[in-house]
């Protein structure tokens, strides 16, 4: 069992019922009705705000769900929060907690409370979206209390006692709670909650005030002054002895909580451990898998026992001292590695442990397993038994450290290409005509026929997996069919790049890089300029330029944005293309800054609290035209030859004058909840409202290439939205004053956009 069940007449009503760790964790949070979340989506954490949200929309809690522009951000809206005192909580994962790394020990060493559930994923590269624990070994130096939680039941309890524990006035540091991405976040399992949340707002207690906060104008207060060496030691000293009090304060916070719930966590897990001759030490899900191996065991006579701490930080060194006295084989399981160092980290934590235990005599072994979310089965907890066994009776380890469940390659196996990659002359027809206007410096394209185009070949083959009616491909692929030559395609993490680059196999062509969604564009402009450096050095030698475009979409100009600016202001020769399906789709359909007003999505949903995302979307292409850079566009592909002459002058620029930005707006049924066939009739409606106008600017100057009014043919708002069930709702009565607003920013946006289109001065 997880936690040690206990009886007493003190305890609450609860009720009983599967979930899984994930609702488990927003469960938690709704009742302690936190003041703040900042975050932003990513698997396997995401369901976390989605959960809240769908609450929120009931009523149900009244936590304010701010969505960030990145995770970086969302650690610094939680950390702006925590100074005011206010009660604050988060939830991420893998490279995005790296990514909000630099933030989290600031908020440590200042000294401010605030919960995180960390949903444990595999750092990339390569990309992995499973389970293990190489981003929460990342966390074990930032000066933050680290649980550890089994199960959803754990999740839920830990999260209760993991607030009182951040707050406490001995402790005021912040706590991550850390469990297992799919196993646990996503698996249900029989819990129990409490059924009235004053129970659990009881338990937590009053907010605490008795320490410097940024709330009261009458007190003012500084925070994180600068400090030399002999500050920072003594700050660094205090925040140390008060992390290590936090193990105390867990002992005590749990004591309290199992008269409350049944359920009591020890700081270690111990099964079967009284006389066990051999153990293993697997952190949160894995633990439970070995203990039905445990006791087969002792069937056969086998002193075998597990070992799961649920608090990692402070480390319990005493209590792991205590419990290895008598064992005399250890194997250490971790579902990550500390390259180069033999080990990794809680294995060399254990050691040490040890070390100070001169009379202890316990070999420890040291297995990386579990990389990437590999499933670990009964077999696999038989092999590492087996492993401590054979040390046990050796009186040695054979070999103290290795990996478990890799396989060396064979020579037979070797990757094949399936489809040959093409370049060259295969992407040249010949029938696009750039030109330049010596006057005017305007550029003229002339294409041929539509159909004449067909011949090309696509840059991205049959195969990969998008879903049914998905715009992206028919979007990249018209593109594309203005480009001549070769290309160098940066993929930013989402749908296009998850559903075309499945390891071993791929669908791109030609050269394909993938970055995450912060940093595709400050890569791709990497690549330009030494790929211009090798050349001038004469170290390369290609007929002809490539053009360098970086593909991004499902949200990610927002948490790309900054890169994307200083690719732009630097002016790099490369194209930045966005495809925009109005969300985070790539981790299901959560808001984005691009989504519309009004416009459900998983993380903004419709219910009797609130109707929708509550802001107007981020009008991008003006942004960008804003960094001066030669050529912005917008366009879709239910108007193909608008679409490939702008891919023409986009080519023309990146490779004679600098950056270009284009917008594709793109169809995504299934989150759009439209039906397939609807794709073109959709994109065209968008146009044709005004939501998405087609137009350039060039060198500055605006021109609208596609005026729907001028053509008689501008249709209402709600011809576009008619098609969409996440829009159907703005359609009602009850919604027509949000409908309303959303047609005026619409009509404002618009009219300005002709304003510039007429004076080449705007």
């Amino acid at each position: 069992m997880v936690e040690e069940k206990i009886q007493t007449s003190s305890q609450a009503e609860q009720v009983v019922t599967f979930e899984s760790g994930n609702e488990m964790a927003a469960m938690a949070a709704a009742q302690i009705n936190y003041h703040i979340m900042g975050y932003f989506p990513i698997t396997p954490s995401t369901e976390v705000a989605q959960y809240l949200d769908q609450m929120k929309a009931r009523g149900e809690h009244d936590v304010k769900l701010i969505p960030a522009d990145g995770e970086h951000g969302s650690a610094g809206i939680c950390y702006g929060a925590a100074l005011t005192g206010a009660r604050v909580f988060n939830a991420t994962s893998a490279n995005g907690f790296l990514y909000m790394i630099e933030q989290l020990p600031v908020q440590s060493g200042t000294r401010f409370p605030m919960v995180m559930n960390l949903v444990t994923r595999a750092v990339s590269g390569p990309l992995d979206i499973r389970g293990d624990h190489s981003d929460l070994y990342y966390g074990l130096n930032i000066g933050w209390v680290i649980l550890t939680a089994r199960t959803p039941q754990a999740v839920y309890d830990m999260n209760i006692i993991a607030l009182k524990i951040a707050e406490h006035s001995e402790v005021r540091l912040p706590v991550i709670v850390a469990y297992d991405g799919f196993f646990t976040s996503h698996q249900k399992r029989k819990v129990s909650y409490f059924k009235d949340r004053t129970v659990v707002q009881d338990f937590v207690g009053e907010c605490p005030t008795n320490y410097p906060q940024v709330r009261e104008p009458k007190k003012p207060v500084v925070v994180g002054a600068h400090m030399d060496g002999n500050d920072l030691l003594n700050n660094n000293y205090q925040q140390s002895e008060a992390l290590y009090r936090a193990g105390e304060v867990f002992e005590q916070v749990t004591k309290e909580y199992a008269l409350l719930s049944g359920r009591e966590y020890q700081v270690l897990d111990l099964y079967n451990m009284e006389d066990a001759d051999v153990a293993l030490f697997l952190l949160n899900s894995a633990a439970e898998s070995a203990k039905d191996v445990c006791d087969k065991l002792r069937e056969k006579g086998i002193k075998a026992g597990v070992i799961s701490p649920n608090i990692i930080r402070p480390f319990p060194t005493a209590q792991i001292r205590e419990t290895l006295k008598n064992v005399k084989a250890l194997l250490v399981g971790e579902r990550a590695d500390s390259y180069g160092a033999n080990g990794a980290n809680l294995t060399h934590e254990i050691k040490s442990a040890l070390q100070d235990d001169k009379d202890n005599k316990t070999i420890v072994l040291s297995r990386v397993f579990g990389i990437g979310g590999k499933d670990f089965y009964a077999n696999d907890a038989e092999n590492f038994f087996s492993m401590a066994i054979d040390a046990m009776e050796k009186g040695f380890a054979e070999k103290p450290f290795d990996y478990y469940g890799h396989k060396p390659g064979k020579k037979e196996n070797k990757l094949k290409t399936v489809i040959e990659p093409q370049h060259g002359d295969a992407y040249k027809t010949g029938l696009i005509e750039v030109t330049q206007n010596e006057d005017t410096k305007k550029l003229k394209v002339k294409i041929p026929p539509m159909r004449s185009l067909t011949t090309k070949p696509k840059r991205i083959a049959s195969g990969h997996g998008a879903c049914p009616g998905c715009g992206i491909f028919p979007g990249l692929e018209l593109f594309f069919k203005g480009i001549e030559g070769d290309v160098v395609v940066l993929y930013q993490t989402g749908c296009a790049y998850v559903t075309t680059t499945g390891y071993p196999y791929n669908s791109h062509k030609q050269t394909m890089i993938h970055n995450l969604f912060q940093n595709g564009a400050a890569t791709l402009s990497g690549t330009v300029e030494a790929f211009f450096e090798l050349k001038r050095r004469g170290e390369i030698d290609v007929p002809e330029d490539p053009t360098f475009v970086m593909v991004t979409g499902d949200g990610g100009m927002d948490i790309g944005m900054g890169s994307a600016i200083g690719t732009a202001l630097r002016n790099h020769k490369v194209i930045m293309l966005e495809y925009d399906n109005e969300g985070y789709m790539n981790t299901g359909s959560q808001m984005s800054y691009s989504t519309p007003l009004g416009h459900m999505t998983s993380t903004s949903g419709v219910g009797k609290a609130q109707k929708g995302k509550a802001f107007h979307h981020k009008d991008t292409p003006q942004i960008m035209a804003a960094t001066n850079i030669p050529y912005v566009f917008t366009g879709t592909e239910a108007f193909p030859q608008d679409l490939v002459k702008k891919a023409a002058k986009a080519q023309w620029y990146a490779q004679n004058v600098g950056a270009v930005y284009g917008k594709l707006l793109i169809t995504c049924p299934l989150n759009w909840k439209s039906e397939d066939r609807f794709g073109e009739t959709i994109m065209k409606a968008a146009v044709e409202s005004c939501f998405f106008p087609l137009y350039e600017i060039e060198q500055g100057e605006t021109v609208i290439t596609y005026n729907p009014e001028d053509k008689k043919k501008r249709v209402p708002l709600s011809e576009w939205l008619k098609y969409m069930g996440k829009t159907k709702h703005l359609l009602k009565e009850e919604n027509k004053d949000m409908l309303e607003e959303f047609e005026h920013e619409v009509e404002r946006r618009w009219q300005r956009l002709k304003a510039r289109h007429d004076s080449p001065f705007l």
